[in-house]
C-alpha cells in the first residue's frame, strides 16, 4: 500500500478486543510495507556497523605498508557509506509510509463506526475520547506500527555484530556479546514506573481535552451567566496538573536516556582496556583493537532503537486501548439473522416504554426526563440500550434491518444537532425521496431569518443556497442551527421521522408558525416529537405522556391538561405545592361561566400554557 492509492477500498474488520491485539492487527495488515523497512533497515544498519571493519583493516595495511589492501579497504568503505546512504533514504520513505497508511486505516475504521453509531457515538463514549482517539491516539499507533520494523532491523543488526566479533576477534568479541545485551535490556527494570507516569500524563491530558471541549461548545452560555471565569480557572487547574504529570513522565524518561549513554560508554571503557591488555600481551593486533572499538562505538546506534520501541509501545499502549474500546463498540441488538428485504410501513410500537406512534400521524411524546428521551430516541432510531428491546416498525423489527435500512425508514434528529461546514446546498444534500423541495423545508422551518444572516456573512454569495456555514454552525445562533438541522430532517423526508425537541432554542412566535409548518409538510408521514412545548403539544394528533419509563396516559393536549396533574406539571413546569394550591382554589372558588377562556378550535392556548418568557434564539 503506498500513500497515493489512500484511502483504502476496504479498511478491514479490526480486533478490537483489546489493545495489544488491535496492534497486532494493524502490523499483521502492512507485511509488505513491514518487510521493506526491515529490508532497507538491515542495509542500512549493517552497512553503519561494517565501516569499523573497513577501518580496522584500513590501518593494519597502513601498519603493513600495503597498498593494494589499503585501496581495496577504501574502495570497500566508499561501497558502505553508498549503502549507507540509499538504506538510510527508502528506510525512512519505507518508515513514512507504514506510519500514515496505519494512521489512514485507523481513521477511515473510526469514521466508519462514528457513521454506523451516529449520535449514539457520543452517548457511549466521551466526546472528548472520541476526539483524542481520532487525533493524537491514531498518530501514537502509526508511530509505533512504523518502529516496530526498525527496531528489528537493529536488533538483528546487533545480534550481527555480536557474531561477527565473536568469529573476527573471539578475546574481544566474548566482552561485546555479553555486554551489549546487558546494556540493551538493562532499562527494562525502569520501563514499568515510565510507562505508568505517562498513562497518568496521557489520562489528566485526556480529561483536561474534554473540559476544553465542553467549555468551548457552551462559551456562549458560559458568558451569558458569567460563568467564564469559573471554568477558565478549571481549565487552568487541569492543564496545571497535565504539566506537572509531564515533568514526572520526563523525568523517568530522561533518566533511561541518560543510561543508554552512561552503560554504553563504560562498555567501551572496559572493551579499550581489555583490548590494550591483549595488545600488549601480543594477542591481538592494532587493527583489531581499533575493529572493536570502532564497532562497540557505532552498535550504538542501532542500539537507540531499542529506547525509541519502549517509547512507542508505553505511549500507543494506552491510545491502542483507547481506541479498541471506540472500535469495538456495537448496536447492542444488531445480532444477525434473517433481514427483511422489504421497507416495513406502519405503527412505530416501543415495547420498553410502550409508546404506540400511529402510521402516517403527528405524535408527540412528554418525558420528564431529558435523559430517558434521549434514550427514547436511540431506540426509535435502532439502537436500543440492550438486547430483546427492538422498536417494531409495522411489526418488524428494526434489528432485522440492515443499519442503511433502518435509517431510511426512520430518520432520528437529535436535540444538538450538527451542522458541517459547507454550503447551504451542501448542508442540503442529503438522501431524500425528492418530494419535498428545499425551498418548502426551509419555510416551514421558518429560515428567512437565517437565510439573510447566512449571505450577510458570506462573500460574493447572493444565493442564499451558495452562502458558505462555518464549522458547526458557530457563526449562528443555537435557534438558527436548529431550524436548519430541521429544515435538512424535512427535505429527507422519512418515512418515519423523529424529533428530539427540534424548537427548545426557539421563541415562542417562531415556535409556533414551525408547529404549523412542519404538521402542514408531514402529513401522510409518521412524525415523532420528544417535546414538552405547550405549542407542539397542542398541534399533534396525539400526545403520549411517559412517566417513570412508562406510558402513562395518551389523548389531545388539551384534555390532558386537565385531568392528568403529573402531565401538567411537566408541560407547565408547576412544582407539586402550586398543583394543591391551584386544585384548591378551583374546587373552592371555580370561575364563572364568562370567565372560562374559549377552548374551541382554533382559540388561543390557555395564559399559563403559554411560555413565560421568550427563549433567546441562542445556545
Amino acid at each position: 500500500m503506498q500513500i497515493q492509492d489512500l484511502p483504502y477500498s476496504d479498511p478491514g474488520v479490526p480486533d478490537a478486543r483489546s489493545g495489544p491485539r488491535l496492534l497486532w492487527w494493524l502490523g499483521r495488515n502492512q507485511l509488505g510495507g513491514q518487510c521493506r523497512a526491515l529490508l532497507w533497515g538491515m542495509l542500512h544498519f549493517a552497512s553503519v556497523c561494517a565501516l569499523p571493519f573497513c577501518v580496522g583493516l584500513a590501518v593494519q595495511a597502513a601498519v603493513e605498508r600495503s597498498a593494494r589492501r589499503l585501496a581495496l579497504t577504501g574502495a570497500l568503505m566508499l561501497l558502505c557509506g553508498t549503502a549507507i546512504a540509499v538504506g538510510d533514504t527508502f528506510l525512512h520513505r519505507a518508515a513514512v509510509t507504514n506510519w500514515i497508511t496505519a494512521a489512514a486505516r485507523l481513521q477511515q475504521l473510526l469514521a466508519r463506526k462514528a457513521a454506523y453509531l451516529g449520535s449514539a457515538l457520543t452517548r457511549r463514549v466521551a466526546a472528548g475520547e472520541v476526539v483524542t482517539v481520532s487525533t493524537g491516539d491514531v498518530e501514537k499507533l502509526g508511530w509505533f506500527v512504523e518502529a516496530v520494523s526498525r527496531f528489528t532491523a537493529a536488533a538483528l543488526t546487533v545480534v550481527v555484530v555480536c557474531v561477527a566479533l565473536l568469529v573476527y576477534q573471539p578475546a574481544l568479541g566474548v566482552v561485546v556479546a555479553v555486554g551489549l545485551p546487558v546494556v540493551a535490556l538493562a532499562v527494562l527494570p525502569l520501563l514499568p514506573s515510565a510507562t505508568s507516569r505517562a498513562d497518568v500524563q496521557r489520562e489528566k491530558a485526556g480529561r483536561a481535552t474534554e473540559l476544553a471541549s465542553d467549555t468551548v461548545a457552551g462559551l456562549r452560555v458560559l458568558r451569558g451567566i458569567g460563568g467564564e471565569d469559573l471554568f477558565l480557572d478549571r481549565y487552568r487547574r487541569a492543564s496545571q496538573e497535565v504539566r506537572h504529570a509531564a515533568v514526572r513522565s520526563a523525568r523517568m524518561w530522561s533518566v533511561i536516556s541518560a543510561l543508554q549513554v552512561l552503560l554504553p560508554g563504560l562498555l567501551l571503557i572496559v572493551v579499550v582496556l581489555r583490548g590494550v591488555q591483549l595488545a600488549r600481551e601480543g594477542r591481538i593486533t592494532v587493527g583489531e583493537l581499533v575493529t572493536v572499538y570502532s564497532a562497540v562505538m557505532v552498535v550504538n546506534y542501532p542500539l537507540r532503537h531499542f529506547v525509541e520501541i519502549a517509547m512507542a509501545y508505553s505511549f500507543s499502549r494506552p491510545s491502542a486501548q483507547r481506541a479498541a474500546r471506540v472500535l469495538s463498540l456495537e448496536r447492542l441488538t444488531d445480532i444477525g439473522g434473517s433481514r427483511a428485504t422489504e421497507l416495513p410501513g406502519g405503527d412505530l410500537f416501543d415495547p420498553a416504554t410502550g409508546l404506540r406512534a400511529a402510521a402516517h400521524g403527528f405524535t408527540a411524546v412528554v418525558c420528564g426526563d431529558p435523559d430517558m428521551a434521549g434514550r427514547l430516541a436511540d431506540r426509535l432510531g435502532g439502537h436500543a440500550s440492550e438486547p430483546g428491546l427492538s422498536v417494531l416498525l409495522g411489526g418488524v423489527p428494526l434489528d432485522e434491518l440492515s443499519l442503511d435500512q433502518a435509517r431510511t425508514a426512520v430518520l432520528v434528529q437529535d436535540k444538538d444537532p450538527v451542522l458541517l461546514s459547507g454550503t447551504l446546498r451542501e448542508l442540503l444534500d442529503v438522501p431524500a425521496s425528492g418530494k419535498v423541495r428545499a425551498e418548502d423545508a426551509l419555510a416551514a422551518a421558518q429560515c428567512a431569518d437565517v437565510l439573510e444572516a447566512l449571505v450577510e456573512g458570506s462573500l460574493n454569495a447572493s444565493d442564499p443556497m451558495d452562502a458558505r456555514i462555518t464549522e458547526r454552525g458557530r457563526s449562528l445562533s443555537g435557534g438558527q442551527r436548529q431550524r436548519l438541522a430541521l429544515a435538512r430532517s424535512l427535505v429527507a423526508d422519512p418515512e418515519v421521522l423523529v424529533l428530539d425537541e427540534p424548537t427548545s432554542a426557539v421563541d415562542s412566535h417562531t415556535e409556533a408558525r414551525i408547529a404549523d409548518g412542519l404538521r402542514r409538510l408531514r402529513s401522510g408521514r409518521t412524525t415523532v416529537v420528544l417535546t414538552s412545548s405547550p405549542l407542539l403539544l397542542d398541534r399533534a394528533e396525539q400526545v403520549v405522556f411517559l412517566h417513570e419509563g412508562e406510558v402513562a396516559a395518551t389523548g389531545r393536549h388539551r384534555e390532558l391538561i386537565g385531568t392528568d396533574p403529573r402531565y401538567r406539571a411537566v408541560v407547565t413546569r408547576e412544582t407539586e405545592d402550586e398543583q394543591r394550591q391551584a386544585d384548591a382554589m378551583e374546587a373552592v372558588a371555580p370561575p364563572p361561566p364568562q370567565e372560562r377562556p374559549d377552548l374551541s378550535e382554533g382559540a388561543p392556548l390557555l395564559g399559563a400554557l403559554e411560555p413565560l418568557e421568550e427563549i433567546e434564539e441562542s445556545a
